[in-house]
């Protein structure tokens, strides 16, 4: 998110006539979160969307109309003064086709205001311009430039001095040698010929949109600026155009047009957009009951103009504000205006009837009997290695389910087993007391298309009286006590576990599940010192369908 710095002072005397603290309280119902405050300054992040809050000057707009100094659009006011005037070759076409231009006059530039101007074009140029791709801006002294203007193209070779040097430069030296030319001279592609702006003394004024000409330098001494705006789309350079116009005008700039002509290009016209708002959809979204004079209040302190027409509302949208698109925006500039800390949060009725999920009713009532019987349950990743799911534990992983383009190693497959988990969890106890005894359910998944996912319970019992038949009437009293199910065991074998002291899990004659010793390799692969006895049912097909 960009950021803005702020002299609370400076803002305060921008506003009018508030307290800091108040102020303070405003700034986060501009969208603006502050991102840290240390004595009189202030950093303030602001969304992308609004970049006429890239400067104090438009923050103070918009906290005028929330704070009540000032409501209603801030019109501009530009006037038709001098023969400012600016002819666009055809030859811009396939470059950069569209330019656009304002000037300001009598206007007082100080530190701050200069600081402000810098950080508002970078700012623009990053968001709305994309980097300079759509949309670039070059503001100068126009006291320095003679006019009528030349948008043009030029060759490579042309000279002239950049901005912040002293040394005449030609095009291809500023691209390959200067920072801004390294960063930006990529939007100009291969064309032999580049845009130029000149004047009817043949001076350079800008190489849009890489830099402007030293010889407009601005500086605190300049009063009077020639702004210009170029890019690839006409609503785009009138866009960013209208911002800069209106912070301009916002420092005490008086505004004046200037006459664009040539190649699809015009004088801009700032024209205001209106759109039609219904008070019932306002009252609706945010669960009120407002006249249309209260909606329309609200707009204005939003720096709207709004009239009422019968059952609707027609809204004046300043060119600035090209973030507004239909009804909803306004419903939000209502909400604003309104004050978000005077609506009061409602819930919506339910449509259904909640109830708790049955399946985890049943496993939360397996949990509180296996930790009846001495157990803690642990939880473990669904994803997991393959080091520690089938080479550590001796298992055939033929039938492994990687993730794609994972990040890390350590969690990268789909475990299809909760046994392993368990004994890593033991491992990782070793220098703990024992008896340690462990259970974990959850979800186990294995090839498929879909990947099909089951249910398991699995346990250990590590400790060096642990055995067979201890583990074995835990299984049963937990399976006898839950759900009434009798299971019995057969003689059989697991590479995980030991062979001789394995046995499978039946149930009415289907198998479900293995226990038995965990394999003295796969021990002492853990470094676990002590006997480990461990079972895993599937519960899937046992209690759940």
């Amino acid at each position: 998110m960009p950021v803005v710095e702020l002299e609370l002072p400076r803002l305060q005397k921008l506003v009018g006539k508030t307290n800091r603290k108040k102020l303070m309280e405003t700034l986060p119902f501009l969208g603006l979160d502050i991102e840290s405050q240390e004595n009189d300054n202030i950093r303030v992040e602001y969304s992308p969307n609004r970049p006429d809050y890239s400067t104090d000057l438009g923050i103070a707009l918009g906290l005028q109309g929330l704070l009540g100094t000032k409501k209603g659009i801030p019109k501009l006011k530009i006037k038709k003064i001098g023969d400012f005037q600016i002819k666009v070759d055809s030859s811009v076409s396939k470059v950069r086709p569209f330019v656009t231009c304002i000037v300001a006059l009598n206007g007082k530039i100080d530190d701050q205001v200069l600081k402000q101007i810098i950080v508002m074009q970078e700012d623009l140029h990053f968001g709305i311009g994309r980097r300079r791709k759509k949309s670039s801006i070059g503001i100068h002294d126009l006291d320095s430039i003679s006019f009528p203007l030349t948008y043009t193209t030029t060759t490579r070779n042309h000279k002239f001095i950049p901005l912040n040097s002293t040394k005449e430069n030609t095009i291809s030296e500023i691209l390959k040698n200067t920072e801004v030319g390294k960063d930006y001279g990529n939007i100009l592609g291969n064309f032999p010929k580049v845009p130029i702006i000149i004047d009817s003394l043949g001076n350079t004024v800008s190489f849009p949109p890489i830099i402007n000409s030293s010889l407009t330098t601005v500086t605190t001494k300049t009063k009077n600026l020639f702004v210009e705006v170029t890019g690839i789309d006409k609503t785009d350079v009138e866009d960013m155009l209208s911002i800069v116009a209106t912070i301009l005008q916002s420092a005490g700039f008086e505004l004046c047009t200037v006459k664009i002509s040539g190649a699809k290009n015009s004088t801009p016209q700032f024209k205001q957009r209106k759109i039609s708002l219904k008070s019932n959809l306002v009252n609706t979204m945010l669960g009120l009951n407002l006249p249309s004079s209260k909606i329309i209040s609200a707009l204005k302190k939003c720096r709207l103009d709004a009239i009422a027409k019968k059952t609707n509302i027609v809204c004046t949208i300043p060119r600035y504000r090209f973030d507004i698109f239909g009804e909803m925006d306004l419903v939000e500039e209502v909400a604003l205006g309104y004050g978000i800390e005077n609506l009061t949060p409602t819930l919506s009725p339910p449509q259904t009837h909640g109830e708790k999920n049955k399946e985890l009713q049943v496993l939360n009532n397996l949990s509180h009997i296996m930790v009846g019987l001495g157990f803690m349950e642990a939880l473990n990743s669904s994803l997991t290695s393959k080091k520690l799911l089938y080479d550590l534990t001796n298992r055939d992983h033929s039938n492994i389910i990687s993730v794609i383009d994972s990040k890390s190693e350590e969690h990268k497959i789909l475990r299809d087993s909760l046994v392993p988990g368990l004994i890593n969890n033991l491992s990782n106890n070793i220098h703990e007391p024992y008896p340690q005894k462990l259970f974990e359910m959850g979800t186990i998944f294995s090839k498929g298309n879909p990947i099909n996912e089951e249910i398991h319970l699995a346990s250990v019992s590590a400790h060096n009286d642990s055995n067979f038949s201890e583990l074995k009437s835990f299984l049963q009293s937990a399976l006898k006590t839950g759900f009434n199910i009798e299971c019995k065991t057969k003689t059989s074998s697991h590479p995980t576990f030991e062979k001789g002291s394995t046995a499978e899990i039946i149930v009415n004659d289907k198998t479900f599940g293995i226990i038995g010793k965990i394999d003295s390799k796969v021990q002492e692969n853990f470094k676990i010192r002590v006997p480990v006895f461990g079972f895993e049912i599937k519960l899937t097909g046992l209690i759940f369908d």
